[in-house]
């Protein structure tokens, strides 16, 4: 198949849902696909289903449609989505797709973090095998169910020909943060290993802020840190349904979250909202077919690092598309006050477009200066894809604040869309909300109201500094590789200075 149709994609959903236990507000969810508190998140998937049906999406500049590829694993079209990457090309078109998709969908469409640990593990897996393979030793369980490369195989020919929605589902819960995963004093804040059969393992702990898992049909879980040797039961990373015996996933709240429930539910614009949450994994087996990485802690590192290196690159689409939604709206309200064309609004709305532009250029660059890695895959350029997420850590408080600098206080404090079309009050607001003539009411009223749930949304706001690594972690990873001696080699050498008599080199000769 390759391809699912949205509806496809909803009954195979909704059929998961109901096996599986996920819980909002306290209470237990029957089906995903029809609880107005989940069906925004549905929504927001479904729109990577819609995407490769939609000649929209075909881009005359890169000569193919964003929303889906040729597989080489199994010779058929696919969902972009469940993609490897087979070249830089590849990686380019990926943000590409999330700018455009942000425009469809108006939200965070949350199946990247599936994508991008489906690429992870292609590269990890088969960096595992080889480095067994130089050692002349192999895993008992390989000689029964593969090795994890050709596990991997598998397990991603039956996700492509099947269309399958997967969540990446990498950050733990992490208790006391000064220790180590050996270290806690409740070691269920890691997911780990708790028994090891003939035929699998069982896994235990959590992880948190999981984004898009209840409107998953599969996971893939990968450890979120670097581990030691004592680490190495914290140290794997596996597929599993998400209606798998012991999986619990607890919904997170979103800011404006109770609009969902009311009708009309205008208040909720867009309607589509992406979701979180926490999963719980209560001695979950695991058949070794579905296990990726058992005990190799050496490897940890490597898989956060090239996983997260895939997910900054990502925000170079997704929120410079979300940024233009916002600038197109935030100029529709300037135009609407009858100030588009003065010089301050002018200049604040170029401000917003330079600074959408910038992320999306880190993370076309990060594309371009992508390379092959062992398995074939390829993975893009990391100095470029943490500088395009430490941006986006910044630029879209930035341009939220202008947005609200433009469209005034009552971003905040508008009435609701009842009392708008109240028999009573509603000729009020009818009157005094509207700006130019030309313009009812309710196009201010719905434009403001889209504004406040984008630019106060965890999408775009906190997703942007905490997403893929908090704003930290990307200034250590560039401090780290930056190769700072060779640039002040390359200074001093243009200063007259010849850099073998650096102090430290000097001392360094002698010893």
């Amino acid at each position: 198949m390759g391809l699912r149709k949205p509806e496809e994609y909803i009954k195979a959903l909704s059929e998961r849902s109901r096996r599986a236990e996920i819980y909002v507000l306290g209470e237990k969810v029957e089906d995903v696909t029809k609880h107005p508190f989940t069906l925004p998140a549905v929504k927001a998937f479904e729109w990577t289903y819609k995407a490769p049906w939609d000649p929209d999406f075909y881009d005359e500049e890169m000569g193919e449609h964003l929303a889906k590829a040729y597989s080489p694993f199994i010779n058929e079209e696919v969902n972009r989505f469940n993609h490897i990457h087979q070249s830089p090309k590849d990686l380019a078109i990926k943000v590409k797709y999330f700018r455009k998709l942000s425009h469809k969908a108006g939200s965070c469409f949350q199946r990247c973090v599936g994508w991008d640990a489906i690429n992870t593990i292609s590269i990890i897996s088969y960096d595992i095998d080889k480095w067994y393979e130089k050692k002349g030793e192999k895993p008992e369980h390989f000689e029964h169910f593969g090795t994890y490369y050709e596990r991997f195989l598998k397990f991603l020919k039956y996700v492509q020909k099947e269309d399958i929605a997967l969540a990446g589902v990498m950050t733990d819960a992490k208790g006391v943060r000064s220790l180590r995963p050996h270290q806690q004093p409740n070691k269920d804040v890691y997911v780990h290993v708790k028994e090891v059969r003939d035929d699998g393992i069982i896994v235990r702990g959590a992880k948190a802020n999981i984004t898009g898992v209840l409107a998953s049909e599969e996971m893939i879980v990968m450890p979120t840190r670097a581990m030691t040797e004592a680490d190495k039961d914290f140290a794997i990373a596996f597929a599993v349904p998400i209606d798998a015996e012991g999986v619990t996933l607890i919904v997170g709240r979103y800011t404006n979250d109770t609009r969902r429930f009311e009708d009309p539910n205008v208040d909720a614009l867009p309607g589509v909202f992406p979701a979180e949450a926490i999963v719980v994994f209560d001695d979950v087996f695991v058949p070794w077919e579905r296990v990726f990485m058992f005990r190799e802690y050496q490897f940890a590192a490597e898989l956060v690092e090239i996983f997260s290196s895939y997910h900054r690159q990502a925000y170079g689409g997704c929120k410079p598309g979300l940024a233009d939604v916002i600038i197109g709206g935030t100029y529709h309200l300037a135009k609407q006050m009858g100030i588009a064309n003065k010089c301050h609004i002018r200049e604040k709305l170029t401000e917003m477009i330079f600074l959408a532009e910038a992320m999306h250029a880190g993370g076309l660059a990060a594309a371009w200066e992508g390379h092959k890695a062992a398995s074939g895959t390829y993975y893009v350029d990391q100095m470029m894809a943490n500088v395009t997420k430490q941006m986006v850590t910044r630029f879209p408080y930035e341009i939220a604040r202008l947005s609200h600098d433009i469209a005034g206080g009552i971003i905040g404090t508008l009435p609701s869309y009842k009392d708008l079309i109240h028999e009573k009050i509603g000729k009020y607001l009818q009157e005094y909300l509207k700006c130019l003539p030309e313009y009812p009411a309710e196009w201010r009223h719905r434009v403001l109201r889209l504004l406040e749930n984008l630019t106060l949304s965890v999408e775009f706001l906190i997703e942007s500094v905490h997403g893929a690594g908090s704003p930290e972690a990307q200034r250590i990873w560039m401090r780290r590789f930056y190769p700072l001696e060779e640039m002040e080699d390359y200074a001093l050498r243009l200063a007259g200075i010849n850099p073998e008599e650096k102090p430290e080199r000097k001392k360094q000769k002698e010893q």
